[in-house]
């Protein structure tokens, strides 16, 4: 397996898409969860964000801010990344150029979650570095004062992102081997995130009690019930306290249990083609 993590891990590196949603995860962090709101507070126009007022957007506030994003938008750059790294061999036919170079199945799924796991974690402490700097920046701007989170809940918070991520990426790589491609797992998973659990939220928690229970059982709501418990604010889409944090975290390592194992499972027992 180590050798398949550094096949991995240097094909990831290569890949232009995976450079291209790193940045674009930042892009979004910075512009909905910094910027806009920013340019509301200085302009002082009225708007859907203009309850962040300037203290949200401080440096205390680093935790919740950059988990805020990956229950719904930046979850589905993460999933994305997990089709196509498991996918991308499905659609090139390369499966049986890598078995055939000697690891096995689980070998090579275990190389590629691997991988994943690691990117996750660029991504996720890259969003918190993003977001210290830009906080700082409006700090220094405001003449507001600097106070960082404690170390701890910048580890708990970091912990907590990188959790939430890697359940996202594993449940696209389940989807892309269950599916075998690249372009139907990632249009319905992206459908699940942006659309049907917002709607299931929105829409029909509110109308049916036995919806309202059955969410909070779901990966988005408990993603967005542990972003909620450690500071993310509930005027972001997907982040509401459904359930505890401790819960949430508990529900969300068991999807990416379930969602590694049944993708080992499906990848080790079907045909590749």
């Amino acid at each position: 397996m180590w050798r398949s993590w550094q096949a991995e891990m240097i094909k990831l590196a290569k890949r232009p898409a995976a450079w291209l949603l790193l940045v674009l995860a930042q892009l979004l962090a910075l512009l909905f969860t910094y910027l806009f709101p920013y340019a509301s507070y200085a302009g002082g126009t009225e708007g859907p964000n203009s309850d962040r007022t300037l203290p949200m957007l401080l440096p205390d506030q680093l935790v919740g801010n950059s988990l805020g994003g990956l229950p719904v938008f930046l979850g589905a750059i993460v999933l994305i990344l997990g089709v196509l790294a498991v996918g991308g061999e499905y659609g090139w036919g390369t499966w049986k150029t890598l078995l055939t170079q000697g690891p096995t199945r689980l070998a090579a799924y275990g190389g590629k979650l691997l991988a994943l796991a690691v990117a996750t974690l660029v991504i996720v402490a890259s969003l918190f570095a993003t977001g210290a700097a830009t906080s700082v920046v409006i700090a220094s701007v405001e003449s507001q004062p600097v106070a960082w989170p404690s170390l701890v809940d910048l580890a708990t918070g970091l912990g907590a992102g990188w959790l939430i991520a890697t359940m996202w990426a594993a449940l696209g790589a389940l989807l892309a081997i269950a599916l075998r491609g690249v372009a139907l797992p990632i249009g319905l998973g992206l459908v699940w995130l942006l659309a049907v659990q917002n709607l299931l939220a929105v829409i029909a928690a509110p109308l049916l009690d036995w919806v309202a229970e059955a969410q909070k059982g779901l990966p988005g709501p408990n993603a967005g019930s542990l972003a909620a418990a450690l500071g993310a604010t509930g005027d972001t889409p997907g982040v509401a306290a459904v359930v505890g944090g401790g819960q949430a975290a508990l529900v969300i390592a068991g999807y990416l249990v379930a969602f590694v194992a049944a993708g080992g499972l499906l990848l080790h027992r079907r045909d590749i083609l």
